[in-house]
């Protein structure tokens, strides 16, 4: 089953929503320090209402320290960037996915982008609009990969 990645996440409701997600569909979830937030935040509590206890969570000190927990587990780096050329749709999904996903305000750092598999983009026609909320793009991107993987 891929697993969402949230690299330096800044909102609480943010990535209390995205929890929310990887609850109902058992999908891990790591975060990757430093967070601008504290975990146990009213916010970030509220948006995943009582599922914490239900999401696979593990956090990560930093990239490094990420990057050297999953290489030895293997498979891909999926970061999604509006810098991205092919679309998430053109992309076969694989169980063994690391879906990685930025900040709000910054997206992947070019470390993080330079280190990924593949880098991938949810097409928007409005060039006005710089991104999606980070929630709703990790649902659109999840059930994309859980939809091809018959999952």
């Amino acid at each position: 089953m891929p697993q969402i990645v949230l690299v330096e996440p800044e909102i609480p409701p943010n990535t209390g929503n995205v929890a929310r997600t990887c609850a109902a569909t058992a999908t891990p979830l790591h975060l990757v320090e430093p967070l601008g937030f504290e975990i146990n935040d009213r916010q970030l509590r509220r948006a995943g209402l009582d599922y914490w206890p239900h999401v696979p969570l593990t956090r990560h000190d930093d990239w490094q320290r990420f990057h050297d927990h999953q290489r030895p587990l293997g498979g891909r780096l999926v970061g999604l960037s509006r810098h991205a050329r092919c679309s998430y749709l053109e992309w076969d999904y694989r169980n063994d996915d690391w879906l990685l996903f930025g900040c709000e305000t910054k997206g992947l750092s070019n470390e993080v982008r330079e280190t990924c598999d593949v880098l991938l983009q949810i097409p928007m026609p409005c060039e006005a609009v710089r991104s999606l909320n980070l929630s709703v793009a990790v649902g659109i991107v999840l059930f994309e990969a859980r939809r091809q993987l018959k999952l």
